[in-house]
C-alpha cells in the first residue's frame, strides 16, 4: 500500500487514495511511531456521491473520527497536487457533514487552505470532578465533540493527566477532545490540546474553532474578526461569525511518500 505523510501544524496522519477493508485495524499498526511510520492516525480519500471526494478519519487507536481541521486541508492539498482535481474551490464528504475548502495556490502549490468548518454550538460552562478537583469548562459541538477549559497559563496545563480525565469522564460518553485556552492579548489565544483517541497533539483545527467559538461567547475576543491561535505545531486563523459558522485558514504540508506492507 502505496502511503503519504502529511502535517498540519505538527498534527500529521498518513493519506491514501482508496479505503481498505480494515481500516481500524490499519491505523493501529501504521500509527505506532515505534513500529510503523507513525501519526496521529490515518485518512483515506475517496470519490463521494455528496461532494468532490469523501474523507475517513481514523485515530492512532483504531477509533474513527468525525472531523478533522488540520487533515482536510491536507486533503485539499493532496487532491490538488496529485492531479485527482484542478478545482481551487471544492467541497469534501466528512461525517460532521459536508464542508467547503478554498485552496490558495501559487505556481502549482497549495500555500494554504481555507475551510468552512460550519455552525459551532456554544453550551453554557459546567462544572466536573476530574483529578480530584473541581473543573470548569465550555463545551462546544464543532460536529465533534470538545471541552474547553480556560486557564491563566496554558503552557502548565496538565494534559496527560487532566485532559485524559476529561476526555473519558462520564459527562462525555463517546468521550471528547480536550483544549486548554489562554488569552494572549486582542483576538489572540494560547490553545493546548488532548484529542480523543490520541492524546497529546501539536494542533487540533477544530479544537481552534472549538476555542475560538467559546472564547467569542465569553468576550474574550471578538466575533467576526480573525484571531491567532496559537498551538503547540504553529498558528491557526479562525473567524466567528454572531451566528456561530467558523471559518480557519491554516497551512497544510507533505512530509513523505512510503510503501507497506499490509500482511
Amino acid at each position: 500500500m502505496h502511503f503519504t505523510k502529511m502535517q498540519g501544524l505538527g498534527n500529521d496522519y498518513l493519506y491514501v487514495y482508496g479505503e481498505p477493508e480494515s481500516p481500524e485495524s490499519l491505523s493501529i499498526k501504521l500509527s505506532d511511531r515505534h513500529f510503523g511510520p507513525g501519526s496521529d492516525g490515518m485518512i483515506w480519500i475517496s470519490p463521494s456521491p455528496l461532494a468532490d471526494f469523501r474523507m475517513r478519519i481514523f485515530n492512532a487507536d483504531g477509533s474513527e473520527a468525525k472531523m478533522c481541521g488540520n487533515g482536510i486541508r491536507c486533503v485539499g492539498k493532496y487532491v490538488y497536487e496529485k492531479g485527482y482535481t484542478d478545482k481551487t474551490r471544492l467541497t469534501v464528504e466528512t461525517l460532521s457533514g459536508v464542508k467547503s475548502l478554498e485552496l490558495q495556490v501559487a505556481y502549482g502549490k497549495v500555500r494554504s487552505v481555507t475551510v468552512e468548518m460550519g455552525r459551532a454550538v456554544v453550551s453554557p460552562e459546567r462544572t466536573v470532578l476530574a483529578c480530584g478537583e473541581e473543573v470548569r469548562l465550555t463545551p462546544v459541538d464543532m460536529g465533534n465533540p470538545h471541552a474547553v477549559v480556560f486557564t491563566e497559563d496554558a503552557e502548565a496545563a496538565p494534559l496527560e493527566t487532566l485532559g485524559r480525565a476529561v476526555e473519558r469522564h462520564e459527562a462525555f460518553p463517546g468521550g471528547v477532545n480536550v483544549e486548554f485556552v489562554q488569552l494572549l492579548g486582542p483576538n489572540r489565544l494560547r490553545m493546548r490540546v488532548w484529542e480523543r483517541g490520541s492524546g497529546v497533539t501539536l494542533a487540533c483545527g477544530t479544537g481552534a474553532c472549538a476555542s475560538t467559538a467559546a472564547a467569542a461567547a465569553r468576550g474574550l475576543v471578538s466575533y467576526g474578526e480573525s484571531v491567532s491561535v496559537v498551538l503547540d505545531g504553529g498558528t491557526l486563523t479562525v473567524t466567528v461569525s454572531p451566528d456561530g459558522r467558523v471559518k480557519m485558514s491554516g497551512p497544510a504540508e507533505f512530509v513523505y511518500e512510503g510503501d507497506t506492507e499490509l500482511c
